[in-house]
């Protein structure tokens, strides 16, 4: 047994860079990281010389390319890789191909997937690992997707993370979160990645990243989607994947977790984890949304750099074996699940999920510790003694249920000329089918009418984010020549209703692209109002009687504004689209 801590990493370390070396069959190839024995990264540079460096070694096997420009005006390069030569989507889709596709530096501080990403590919490639693989997958792997925040390199740009030396930063540039911005979709980053998932439409997305919280012994989880949610085809499928990922971590010596370790109850053991289906701001399931495979990897923080490069780099080659067998049966039930989510109009759809009050005692693989009263920050706080490890007897909330349900419309929905180009651009990105009205139209259609729309106190993500409460009714409307009809019934179903349903989290009314709907833009001066107010109750007295139930509410009758706005929202000079979302359902295609 190895006693000390120190001499324990040093082995680790020391063994792991053995094994890279005796991988590798060009020095050229070998990452700072393997040649530092997994102590440092390399900066982005690497990237741009072992990206055309690949593809010279194997130039039938790799292309290297570049698919968009950061803010900064850095290139963001993917390589992708196939042993019989596809090396375009339009091949692999003709052939019936699967294909991969795996990003490491998302969050440019949690950069393992490059540094094994480069190892298995490499691997693969010169058959030392997974040699059958590329035969039947082509994997896309792009090694760094937040390239201006991994230049933002130095020490203890994650403080709560063991390894390497320094690292990059969390967020973009433009100080955005990418891992917030799938369904948004505003930086320039993501445009770019949209449009590479887009043309590649991978059956398989992974996403590596390392895990902020508490100490515990678990090394790696695996957030797998659709598993919770989705259509029957795919969320069997991942099913099975996430399953035999735990069996392959496990039998490599990893303490494998099937969902996010993230406390009920923030810094607090005893309240223990709750599954759940996130929202599609995040990269998993957004995928999953598409009716694909998406699988959030998440090592350990507190787990040295040669752990977590190791169990990361077991986990993408596990994945591609599992691909290269099962890829066509993934694909098989993805079209399953495409068929499936074109058929959703007027059915009952959950836009969000909370848990039922189910809940199993887990024994959870933690640290001794003590919750005491803290001299620095005046609360309780978790103190963790990782020498004893410690069995963990807490609550899994393992159930989910269907938290706030929309009907779906039966034919679509229609945007106005007015916000057709902006709703338009985000329907290109994410590939979603619409056209554009050559003639004007007059229909009953369903609005929603915001009975209470209100920002949040503080900006998320450079965005006022908006909630809203109302529902759907019917109206007559007209819309001009411009307007756009978005079919509900296409396989990017799920997505649409996320984008244009306003309830939804993620829709474009909670990301506060709507906000000037939810504006009072004209008023009625007080001394107009009286007047006003004064005429109505003298020609209309059902009013009157209204009025006067109304002044019996102590509050409304000590409000001269509420009183006033009595009148002026009956008055023909009120704004009728106050309020009023500006994106129409319809129960059929416009003709």
């Amino acid at each position: 047994m190895i006693r000390h801590k120190s001499a324990a990493l040093a082995l680790l370390a020391c063994s792991f860079a053995q094994f890279a070396v005796a991988a590798g069959p060009a020095s050229s190839l070998r990452t700072v990281a393997e040649q530092s024995g997994d102590r440092r990264t390399g900066r982005y540079e690497e990237v741009e010389r072992l990206c055309p460096a690949f593809q010279k070694q194997w130039p039938q096997q790799v292309r290297c390319f570049e698919f968009g420009r950061t803010p900064e005006g850095r290139p963001m390069l993917a390589l992708v890789a196939s042993a019989d030569g596809t090396l375009d989507a339009a091949s692999a889709h003709r052939a019936g191909r699967p294909v991969a596709l795996m990003q490491g530096g998302i969050h440019s501080g949690e950069i393992d997937g490059k540094d094994a990403g480069f190892l298995a590919l490499r691997q693969m490639l010169d058959g030392s690992l997974a040699k059958d693989a590329l035969k039947n997958v082509t994997l896309v792997f792009v090694p760094v997707f937040n390239i201006d925040g991994h230049e933002r390199f130095g020490r203890w740009n994650r403080p709560n993370q063991v390894g390497p030396e320094e690292m990059g930063w969390r967020v973009t540039a433009q100080n955005l979160n990418l891992n917030r911005d799938y369904l948004k979709a505003e930086a320039p980053e993501m445009h770019a990645m949209l449009r590479l998932l887009g043309e590649w439409d991978p059956i398989l997305y992974v996403d590596l990243h390392v895990t902020n919280g508490a100490k515990f012994e678990h090394d790696i989880s695996y957030s797998v989607a659709p598993t919770l949610n989705g259509h029957a085809p795919i969320r069997q499928a991942a099913v099975e994947v996430r399953d035999e990922l735990m069996k392959r971590a496990a039998a490599k010596g990893s303490l494998p977790l099937d969902f996010y370790p993230s406390f009920i109850k923030d810094d607090d053991p005893s309240t223990g984890f709750a599954v759940s289906v996130g929202p599609k701001r995040f990269s998993q399931a957004y995928w999953a949304g598409r009716n694909r495979i998406g699988v959030l990897v998440e090592t350990h923080s507190w787990k040295d750099y040669p752990t977590r490069v190791r169990i990361t780099h077991h986990t993408i080659i596990s994945l591609m074996e599992m691909a290269a067998r099962d890829g066509k049966k993934w694909l098989a039930a993805a079209r399953a699940a495409d068929a499936e989510a074109a058929k959703i109009g007027g059915s009952t759809v959950a836009l969000t999920y909370t848990n039922t009050p189910h809940v199993r005692t887990i024994e959870f693989r933690g640290y001794e510790y003590e919750r005491r009263p803290s001299a620095i920050s005046g609360t309780l706080m978790t103190r963790y003694n990782d020498k004893k490890p410690q069995i963990w007897r807490i609550p899994l909330y393992d159930e989910v249920k269907p938290d706030i349900t929309v009907s779906a419309p039966l034919g679509g929905y229609v945007v106005p000329a007015s916000h057709a180009r902006m709703v338009g651009d985000k329907l290109t990105l994410h590939g979603i089918e619409f056209r554009t009205l050559t003639q004007p139209l007059r229909s009953e259609v369903e609005v929603f009418r915001a009975t209470k729309a209100a920002p949040a106190a503080a900006t998320f993500e450079g965005r006022s984010v908006f909630s809203v409460e109302g529902d759907w009714s019917k109206e007559t409307r007209e819309m001009t020549a411009g307007s756009l009809f978005v079919p509900i019934a296409q396989a990017k179903s799920e997505i649409l209703m996320s984008l244009l349903e306003p309830r939804d989290p993620d829709s474009m009314v909670s990301w506060g692209f709507f906000a000037a709907a939810f504006e009072r833009k004209e008023y009625m001066e007080a001394y107009v109002a009286e007047a006003v107010g004064e005429q109505m109750l003298k020609k209309d007295p059902a009013l009157r009687r209204e009025f006067q139930q109304r002044l019996e509410d102590p509050k409304f009758a000590s409000d001269p504004s509420a009183r006033l706005d009595f009148f002026y929202r009956r008055h023909s000079s009120w704004d009728e689209r106050y309020n009023l979302y500006p994106v129409f359902r319809v129960d059929a295609e416009p003709r």
